[in-house]
């Protein structure tokens, strides 16, 4: 059994608990949070510990660890989780910037400890359906991105482009198999300390043309994503989970034919918690990597500097 513990009990902490909780080959050990009601709850529900402080938690040497911490706690408790040996899940994005980004993965590969990030929309069918399509990345002439959301009180420490679109520059290179080469950046902050509404431009190095609007401005959530090929546009509900793939335009018979393309839907996260346990237990390489991670890091760097 692969014993594992989940550090920080908000949303996405507690989405991480119920799946590993699920897993037949998972134990659960304990967890750590600071909220005393959080504490308690968590302790009733799951029958585990749930400590103050990563230190305590890590004396019962979890084979891995879920981080599900705000952004700028994400290099400390990593840091301090690769030095036990401990497996990592480091929920998006990696760090708060390129320079802790790049101490987390030195860190991971001196000690030969593996270390996966969050990117989950990797593992939506939609995502997974687009995938199989593409017969080969350099086809895509370009990818468009919606990922909209009302604004979220319970994030405090970035802005929009770190807390949501990090899946989509993640989701532009793993569609594309290319990193990002030109990366740009029209942004404004409406409401809170940070920038609350984005326009993103990328350009990878197989010459990919990639658009990603994002926003906290929003009445209702939207993420949809649109990939014209050369020979094909296909369209994406990523909340859904519905896809449908359209033809050119037919000089023949004067009109475009469209075909929804089947998926199964599924939990992405529990696919995600999946694959980073089995790749434990089978010694086999991460479907995330630390690099990949930094690959999104260093396009913050890039747009949130100009």
């Amino acid at each position: 059994m692969m014993k594992v513990a989940v550090i920080g009990l908000g949303m996405m902490g507690q989405v991480h608990l119920r799946n590993y909780n699920e897993m037949p080959d998972v134990t659960l050990i304990g967890a750590v949070d600071t909220n005393t009601d959080t504490k308690k709850q968590v302790e009733s529900l799951y029958n585990i510990p749930v400590f103050s402080s990563l230190t305590e938690l890590l004396e019962l040497k979890p084979d891995a660890i879920s981080i599900c911490l705000p952004t700028f706690l994400h290099k400390d408790a990593g840091l301090e989780a690769l030095r036990a040996n401990t497996a990592v899940l480091m929920e998006k994005p990696l760090a708060s910037n390129k320079t802790e980004g790049l101490e987390l993965v030195a860190l991971a590969k001196e000690k030969k400890v593996p270390l996966m990030l969050g990117h989950v929309e990797r593992f939506n069918p939609a995502i997974i359906a687009i995938k199989n399509i593409l017969t080969k990345p350099n086809d895509i002439i370009s990818i468009q991105i919606e990922r909209i959301t009302p604004y979220p009180t319970r994030i405090q420490d970035v802005g929009v482009i770190t807390d949501l679109s990090c899946h989509d520059i993640d989701i532009v290179r793993f569609l594309t198999e290319s990193n990002i080469k030109e990366s740009r950046a029209q942004y404004s902050t409406n409401k809170g300390t940070h920038e609350d509404f984005a326009f993103i431009s990328l350009q990878t190095e197989n010459d990919t043309l990639a658009h990603i609007t994002t926003h906290w401005l929003s009445p209702f959530r939207s993420r949809k994503i649109t990939v014209i090929c050369k020979d094909f546009t296909i369209e994406a509900d990523l909340i859904s989970q519905r896809i449908y793939k359209h033809s050119h335009f037919s000089d023949t018979n004067k009109t475009y034919t469209t075909a929804e393309i089947p998926t199964r839907y599924h939990e992405p996260i529990k696919a995600e918690l999946t694959a980073f346990i089995n790749a434990l237990k089978n010694k086999s390489p991460l479907p995330i990597t630390g690099e990949d991670g930094l690959a999104v890091l260093e396009v913050f760097d890039t747009i949130l500097k100009n």
